[in-house]
C-alpha cells in the first residue's frame, strides 16, 4: 500500500507545536472505508493475537485510551488502526510501507510470524507516555519478534518527533527529527545519515537495534568508500550513509515514490534549490533528496493539507493541467490519488493545558477533492459522521460522501475546482475559528472529569455539524456540475 508522510519540528511550525501527518492509501485494486474512533481501556485487549501472521503476545494490564483511524468494516485482514493520540498526549502513525534492498533481505530475512502495520499501533500505542519510549518499546518487539514487513513509524510529543526504520527483519533504526526542519516519505527509506557514535551513547538524536553494527559488518552492508570515510570503524561513524547501505534505488522508486518527496520539497523550499529545467538541483528521479529541510517558511495547517493532497499542481506533471504534453500528466504517482482513504494530522500545541492540548485534523477519501477537520482528542466518543461509517455507500457519513464527491468531480475537474477551492477555505477558516472559541472557553470554565469529556465531546459535534451541512452543500453543486457535463444532455436551444 502507498502512504505519503510528513514530520514538522516545533520549531518549524507555525505555532511551535509538533505536527506529524500521513494518509493511508488502499491497495491498487480496492478502496478501504474508514472511520475516526476512540478505543477505551476496556475494549483493548489483554492477549494479542494477530490476523496476518502466527504472531501473538500478552500485553499489558493498563492500557490508556486513543484515537484511531481504523478500517470501517473489521474482516479477515484485522484493524489497520493507522495510529492517532493517546491519553498521555503522545501520538503514533503506522506505517510508512517502505522498500529495502535484496543484500538486507538476504541478510535478515523477514518473519513470517512477526508483527506487521495492522498490529503495531494496538501493540504501543496505549502503552507510551513519550515518543522516545515508543521508540525503545517497538524496538524491543520488532528485535524480539521481527516484522513481515518493511515498514517506517512516527512517534510524536510536544517536543520531540522521532522516525522508525525496519531493516530487515529484526533490525531497525530511529533517529529525531530537528526542531528547526520538516521530513517527508515517501513509501522510501529515507533516513540519509546516521550517527552510531550518538545511538551506541547518549541516544539524543539516533538509536537503533542493539546488534545493528554488528550486523552491518558482518554482511558487508557499508558502502561508502574507503578515501571518504573518516572513521576507523563503524563505532566511531557519525555520518553512517544509511540510505545506501539499506534503501534502494529501483526504477520504480523513480516513478512512485521519489517525485512525491520532490513535490512536497519544492513547494515547503522553493528558492532553496532549483527544481525544474536543464539546471535542476533535484529533479523527480533524484535519489538523493534530502531527508530532512529547513523551511523557507514556518509550516501550517494549511501547506500540510495541500502538500498532503498533491498531484503535481502547477507543473508538467499535473493530469488536471495543460503544462506540458499529455504523456507527462500521469508519468509520477500522486500524493492525493484515487485511493486515499484516510489523511490524519496530529497536531500537539504546547502553549495548551494538558486536557486540550491534543488535536487530530481528519478527512477521508481522494484528498485532492476533500477538506481537513480538527478534533479534541481527549474524549471518550467521536462523532457519527466521522466513526459510523457503513460498508454499503451512503451520504450520511463524511467517508463516502467524499468519495462521491471525488469521483463526480474527477471527470468534471475544470467545472468544479473552484467550488472545491472554496468549500476547503470555509471549512478551514471555520476550524481556526471554532478551535480559538472552543479553546477560549475552556480556559474560562476548566470543566474537569466526565464534564471535560463531555465538553470536548460537544464541541467536536458542532465542528462534525458544520462539516456535514458545507459537504452536503458541496455534494448538490458537484453533482449538478456533473449532471450538466453529461454527454447526452440536448435542449431545444441546442439546435
Amino acid at each position: 500500500m502507498g502512504c505519503t508522510t510528513i514530520l514538522v519540528g516545533k520549531n518549524a511550525s507555525y505555532d511551535g507545536s509538533t505536527l506529524m501527518a500521513r494518509d493511508d492509501d488502499s491497495g491498487s485494486d480496492c478502496f478501504t472505508a474508514k472511520k475516526f474512533v476512540v478505543v477505551m481501556p476496556e475494549d483493548q485487549p489483554r492477549h494479542y493475537k494477530s490476523v496476518n501472521s502466527a504472531f501473538e503476545i500478552d500485553l499489558p494490564d493498563d492500557p490508556m485510551p486513543y484515537t484511531e483511524t481504523p478500517d470501517a468494516v473489521q474482516v479477515a485482514g484485522g484493524i489497520w488502526g493507522q495510529g492517532g493520540i493517546n491519553a498521555a498526549n503522545v501520538s503514533m502513525t503506522a506505517t510508512e510501507t517502505i522498500t529495502t534492498n535484496p543484500t538486507v533481505q538476504g541478510a535478515d530475512p523477514i518473519a513470517v510470524d512477526g508483527i506487521g502495520e495492522e498490529d503495531m499501533p494496538t501493540l504501543v500505542l496505549p502503552y507510551i507516555h513519550t515518543a522516545r519510549e515508543g521508540v525503545e518499546r517497538l524496538g524491543k518487539i520488532l528485535e524480539e519478534y521481527g516484522t513481515y514487513e518493511f515498514n517506517a513509524i512516527g512517534f510524536q510529543d510536544v517536543n520531540e518527533i522521532w522516525w522508525l526504520e525496519t531493516i530487515g527483519g529484526h533490525h531497525w533504526i530511529a533517529k529525531r527529527v530537528p526542531d528547526d526542519c520538516y521530513v517527508v516519505m515517501p513509501n522510501q527509506m529515507g533516513i540519509d545519515s546516521f550517527d552510531f557514535v550518538d545511538a551506541y551513547g547518549e541516544q539524543k538524536e539516533n538509536m537503533c537495534s542493539a546488534d545493528m553494527i554488528d550486523f552491518v559488518e558482518k554482511y558487508h552492508l557499508d558502502r561508502t568508500l574507503d578515501d571518504e570515510k573518516d572513521y576507523e570503524n563503524l563505532r566511531e561513524c557519525t555520518d553512517f550513509d544509511s540510505r545506501a547501505a539499506f534503501g534502494s534505488r529501483d526504477d520504480s522508486d523513480h516513478t512512485y515514490n521519489t517525485p512525491r518527496a520532490w513535490f512536497i520539497e519544492r513547494y515547503l523550499n522553493p528558492n532553496t534549490f532549483i527544481w525544474d529545467g536543464e539546471d535542476a538541483e533535484f529533479t523527480p528521479m533524484s535519489d538523493d533528496l534530502p531527508w530532512c529541510l529547513q523551511p523557507e517558511h514556518k509550516i501550517n495547517i494549511e501547506d500540510i493539507k495541500y502538500t498532503m493532497s498533491g498531484y503535481y499542481q502547477n507543473t508538467q506533471y499535473d493530469p488536471y493541467g495543460g503544462y506540458g504534453p499529455e504523456e507527462w500528466r500521469r508519468k509520477f504517482r500522486p500524493i492525493g490519488i484515487n485511493r486515499n482513504s484516510v489523511l490524519s494530522l496530529t497536531q500537539i500545541r504546547p502553549y495548551m493545558p494538558k486536557e486540550i492540548q491534543c488535536i487530530q485534523w481528519v478527512t477521508f477519501g481522494s484528498c485532492a477533492f476533500n477538506a481537513f477537520v480538527p478534533f479534541y482528542t481527549n474524549v471518550e466518543t467521536t462523532p457519527a459522521y466521522f466513526s459510523e461509517v457503513t460498508e454499503k455507500v451512503s451520504t450520511r457519513n463524511f467517508y463516502w460522501t467524499n468519495r462521491l464527491i471525488a469521483a463526480l468531480a474527477d471527470a468534471h475537474y475544470q467545472d468544479c475546482v473552484n467550488t472545491i477551492e472554496q468549500y476547503r477555505n470555509t471549512i478551514a477558516y471555520k476550524s481556526h475559528a471554532w478551535l480559538h472559541a472552543t479553546d477560549e472557553k475552556y480556559l474560562q470554565e476548566k470543566p474537569e472529569g466526565a464534564a471535560l469529556h463531555r465538553f470536548l465531546e460537544s464541541a467536536n459535534q458542532e465542528i462534525s455539524d458544520f462539516t456535514e451541512d458545507k459537504t452536503d452543500g458541496l455534494m448538490d453543486e458537484v453533482l449538478f456540475a456533473a449532471s450538466m457535463g453529461m454527454k447526452n444532455k440536448y435542449a431545444r436551444s441546442d439546435a
